[in-house]
């Protein structure tokens, strides 16, 4: 396992990955103002003397705050979300580090060889490592991709759906286009079976560590991706996926993508939580559209209804905007902006039931008539807007 950032910054920001979520911008920010290793001593010092000085050194100004007011507040939540795993949390990570080394995953942290330069457009949201598992040396760079794009969708996809996936990715193949999807269920699994089988690299973003795959029935598909591309996660070796961690994880797959297609996709599915993402970070978005009374392209048939997506009318669609995108060309044609997850029903009865102060998620769930799981999934589809703030009594409005 190797990183040739400096050995300090490199343990904390692995002790980090231990600490926070993916996603969590608090944190994000404090390394990306103070560096990993000053910013990790400042909030160990914090979670025993108080925010005073981490304050001091952040400044009142911060994209995880609305205001100077609130800089403080979001601080001190932050270290009460990150108290519990501080202790120890040196022991857990260098156990990360070792179980890696294990399977032979190799360590990339931002600014090295080998760290995906898209994943710097998420900001606050980068990831503070990656853990990168593969059986070539150089699974991606050393082929000479033109491009990558994300191919995704449900997992309890149709015939129809499979045959479009497989013609999507043929086209990509051809033109030497990476495939980028999340190792799953359905569209995920077709996208890298094809890549596997045409030979060209593929990368397969999990949830959970890279040491265990999941699902465990792709476990020998995520064995064959090792041979023809890689293997990569934010979390720990040893971290069990959730469904927190999959929507998370959505962001990785549009930002190492150049364009994004979603070939079938229900109502709610995942898969438009990845759409999402790429439209915000201002990618070409495809769908595939599917047959008038399909439930598993009711999602697609949204995105294009609603102007987000551009609609896929020959398999090489998405594949010429990524190429076009890889190689700093005018896409063939710009997808509007889209719709915030304000759209959402779930996301709106979730936000309807928020209030100022802190709310356990099963109130919100019960004053908005969800379940306990679909509260959860919308929370944390606002929170990646920055709606809502989690802290360490609940949830709130920001």
């Amino acid at each position: 396992m190797n990183a040739s950032s400096g050995s300090e910054d490199v343990l904390a920001r692995v002790v980090w990955s231990v600490l926070a979520e993916p996603g969590d911008a608090v944190a994000g920010e404090l390394i990306a103002a103070l560096g990993p290793d000053e910013s990790l001593a400042l909030v160990r010092r914090a979670a025993v003397d108080g925010a005073s000085e981490l304050l001091e050194q952040v400044g009142t100004v911060a994209s995880f705050a609305d205001g100077p007011d609130r800089v403080r507040a979001a601080l001190e939540s932050a270290i009460e979300r990150w108290r519990p795993r501080l202790g120890g949390a040196d022991d857990r990570a260098v156990a990360a580090m070792a179980s890696g080394a294990a399977v032979g995953a190799r360590l990339l942290v931002p600014g090295t060889p080998g760290w995906p330069s898209g994943l710097d457009d998420l900001g606050p949201h980068a990831p503070f490592v990656l853990w990168s598992r593969s059986e070539l040396d150089e699974p991606i760079a050393a082929a000479g991709c033109r491009g990558a794009l994300a191919i995704v969708g449900c997992r309890a996809n149709t015939i129809a759906g499979a045959e479009a996936t497989a013609e999507i990715a043929s086209a990509a193949a051809d033109d030497g286009i990476e495939i980028v999807s999340g190792g799953a269920y359905g569209i995920d699994a077709v996208a890298h079976r094809v890549a596997v089988a045409a030979g060209t690299p593929t990368t397969a973003v999990l949830a959970g560590g890279v040491d265990q795959f999941y699902p465990a029935g792709n476990h020998d598909l995520l064995r064959n991706v090792l041979g023809r591309g890689r293997v990569l996660s934010e979390s720990p070796p040893g971290t069990r996926p959730t469904r927190w961690r999959f929507l998370h994880r959505n962001r990785l797959i549009a930002a190492l993508s150049d364009a994004t297609v979603v070939v079938e996709a229900a109502a709610r599915s995942g898969a438009l939580n990845t759409a999402h993402h790429a439209l915000h970070l201002g990618r070409p978005l495809f769908a595939v559209p599917g047959a008038f009374a399909s439930s598993a392209s009711v999602g697609c048939h949204r995105l294009i209804a609603d102007g987000s997506a551009q609609i896929v009318v020959h398999p090489r669609d998405p594949v010429e905007a990524a190429s076009a995108v890889a190689v700093h060309l005018e896409p063939p044609a710009a997808a509007p902006v889209v719709l915030g997850t304000r759209s959402d029903p779930h996301v709106t009865r979730a936000l309807d039931a928020l209030e100022r102060r802190p709310l356990p998620v099963e109130e919100i769930a019960r004053r908005s008539g969800l379940s306990v799981d679909d509260a959860a999934d919308a929370l944390a589809l606002a929170q990646l807007e920055g709606l809502v703030a989690a802290q360490a009594e609940g949830w709130c409005r920001r």
